[in-house]
């Protein structure tokens, strides 16, 4: 099972399009996703909607990703807000919960198959894609506890100096128990600078009830770029393409 969040505006790309409908390399950023995720069979993936949702129903093709299904978050009251949206759509059974976002297309498959192998061998209550980034700014900080283990998550708007020196990051991506994982966005309050309910904080949630949390490393930070800007979705594209070419050598050689 899997949650796409894919809610959100993207206020700063100059567009009325939902950021995960703009197009990177002809397509969709959310189909670059759902392709990523392709190969993995899941039974179901809820796809987060909320702004011009419209807008993200009609660029996915539902013959070829028969397993989506829609959750709607009628309000934007952060991620753990927009997971919990999507309660009803994933149901109560049992299973491992891959939670993502639209806008992330450069996450590879593999890279989603080892965060769930990683989960299942570290036997933790949640798994964490990270990644050590040359420059972390702008993303949430990755730390860690005396034994080296997760003790959580922190937003860059919310960090001090210290805390912004760290450059693990987070991945914006996760494995959860499910379905206790909704039990757990329950606790999580909004008091932060941008008052919103984070998912990251389930962190924290599950480590005040003696539970451990695992993480999996990305070897290629670069994984993890999405796009804020245009000129940063300019970057993500020339990044894609680079992917694709990379692919090609390899699969020709």
């Amino acid at each position: 099972m899997a949650v796409i969040l894919a809610a959100g505006k993207g206020t700063r790309m100059k567009s009325e399009l939902p950021k995960v409908a703009l197009p990177v390399a002809g397509k969709p950023m959310i189909q670059h996703v759902l392709e990523n995720l392709e190969s993995l069979n899941l039974s179901k993936i809820a796809v987060v909607v909320g702004y011009r949702q419209e807008e993200v129903r009609n660029r996915i093709d539902l013959n070829r990703f028969p397993q989506v299904v829609f959750a709607e978050q009628t309000e934007q009251k952060g991620t753990a807000h927009a997971l919990l949206a999507a309660k009803d759509a994933i149901g109560s059974g049992p299973g491992s919960l891959l939670v993502t976002s639209g806008d992330m297309p450069l996450i590879q498959p593999d890279t989603f198959e080892k965060l769930f192998l990683a989960q299942e061998e570290q036997k933790t209550a949640a798994c964490v894609l990270s990644s050590v980034q040359p420059d972390p700014t702008g993303y949430g900080r990755l730390v860690r506890d005396a034994d080296g283990f997760l003790e959580r998550i922190v937003e860059e708007k919310d960090a001090d100096d210290e805390i912004r020196k760290i450059k693990e990051s987070n991945a914006g991506t996760y494995i959860f128990e499910a379905p206790g994982i909704f039990d757990i966005l329950t606790k999580i309050d909004s008091s932060n600078k941008q008052n919103e309910y984070y998912l990251p904080d389930a962190v924290q949630v599950y480590r005040s009830q003696g539970r451990k949390i695992g993480t999996l490393v990305l070897d290629d930070p670069a994984q993890t770029l999405g796009a804020n800007t245009v000129d940063e979705l300019t970057i993500l594209e020339e990044r894609y393409n680079r992917f694709q070419s990379e692919k090609q050598a390899v699969s020709g050689s």
